[in-house]
Order: C-alpha cells, then sequence, then structure tokens
C-alpha cells in the first residue's frame, strides 16, 4: 500500500513542480494542463473518499 501512495505522491510532486517551473520562466500553465491536474486530484479524492 505504501508503494501505491509513494507513487501518487511522486506523480503529484512531479506535476506540481513541471507546473512551478513554468511560472518561474513566466510562462502561463497551458488551459489543457490545468485541467489535467485537476482532473487526477480530483479522481485521486473520490477514490480515497471511497474508501
Amino acid at each position: 500500500m505504501s508503494d501505491v501512495v509513494d507513487r501518487i505522491t511522486t506523480g503529484f510532486s512531479e506535476a506540481r513542480s513541471r507546473l512551478e517551473e513554468q511560472w518561474a520562466r513566466g510562462e502561463e500553465g497551458s488551459t489543457e494542463d490545468l485541467r489535467l491536474a485537476l482532473k487526477r486530484y480530483r479522481e485521486f479524492f473520490q477514490r480515497l473518499l471511497a474508501l
């Protein structure tokens, strides 16, 4: 179970880092990038609440 949590945490951290790097360069995150990030968070929390 901890491996799954580690993979999920790593995936969220990497996605956040990519967006933060774009913002640091003065680039806007594309609406598609933001949409996908929100979709992943929503799916994760829906699964978490279903447990």
